[in-house]
């Protein structure tokens, strides 16, 4: 049940976490002297409800770490709270899939309402074998469209992604700019996995109040090369980062990344779609 689901759950509070790093600067490149990235996850005491205030829950979790904002600072949540404060949730059993989809769904060993389920949210299928690839309505490129049943009740409910990540995203920075009176971008991360690599790693599929890509073509590298195609994208990296940080068990379902130069802009996760004229792979 629902209820079940979300029965809220004591959690320990983690450590912060350190690693070095040096921020990109717009203007100059980053000295030896640049300060460490600091990681610092937050774990929720309780399960996201539909409904919920993020801001205020995230707020929560900040003091009970002894955790403070401050300027600078980036903030980077899974979209599974997004997802489940928006009420972005569909109950398995009221979706009924078609006689096709249950029969390639139990020849590769899947849940069939689930793969009804990404199929009724795909823009698009690009690839059924083993596995359905899918074009999101966003422009995701992922497996079940983003589908997804861990960490929710055990299978009887599924999540779905957000229906506008950016705008969820900046709304979020926006309602903690109030209440705290500081500019957090705030990224709203997913697993997604790779067409040539195995294993899930951290995207961005929302992105408020920085640029989601750095831009060094047109400039040269210690060894005079100038460069011509390098754009680094780093809010992926910083999703990355997190992820890494927050792990997939420790219910830490947000990060605070302090000591990364962002470069200040309305920012989307969109400029990090490749088009489809551009894309290797359709």
């Amino acid at each position: 049940m629902l209820k079940q689901m979300l029965k809220r759950k004591p959690i320990p509070a983690p450590s912060m976490t350190r690693v070095k790093h040096s921020p990109l600067s717009p203007t100059a490149p980053a000295s030896a002297g640049s300060p460490a990235l600091q990681l610092f996850p937050l774990p929720f005491a309780a399960e996201v409800r539909p409904g919920d205030s993020l801001p205020a829950i995230l707020l929560d979790a900040g003091k009970a770490c002894g955790f403070t904002f401050a300027a600078g600072d980036i903030l980077v949540v899974k979209h599974k709270i997004v997802s489940k404060a928006e009420g972005c949730i569909v109950r398995l059993a009221d979706v009924t899939p078609s006689a096709a989809t249950v029969r390639w769904a139990k020849a590769n060993q899947l849940d069939p309402r689930t793969i009804g389920l990404a199929l009724r949210e795909a823009k698009k299928v690009l690839r059924r074998k083993h596995v359905l690839i899918t074009e999101t309505r966003h422009g995701f490129i992922c497996a079940n469209s983003g589908i997804d049943v861990s960490n929710m009740d055990g299978g009887e409910h599924a999540l779905l992604l957000p229906p506008d990540p950016d705008r969820s995203a900046t709304k979020l920075m926006r309602a903690l700019q109030r209440t705290i009176g500081l500019h957090i971008p705030v990224i709203i991360s997913d697993s997604f996995g790779r067409a040539w690599r195995e294993g899930l790693t951290e995207v961005a599929i929302g992105v408020a109040g920085m640029k989601a890509l750095h831009d060094y073509r047109g400039r040269r590298d210690p060894h005079g090369y100038l460069l011509r195609a390098s754009e680094e994208a780093v809010a992926d990296e910083l999703a990355c980062a997190a992820g890494l940080a927050c792990g997939k068990l420790q219910r830490a379902p947000a990060c605070v990344i302090r000591g990364f130069a962002y470069q200040r802009a309305p920012g989307s996760a969109k400029s990090l779609l490749r088009p489809a004229k551009r894309d290797l792979f359709r």
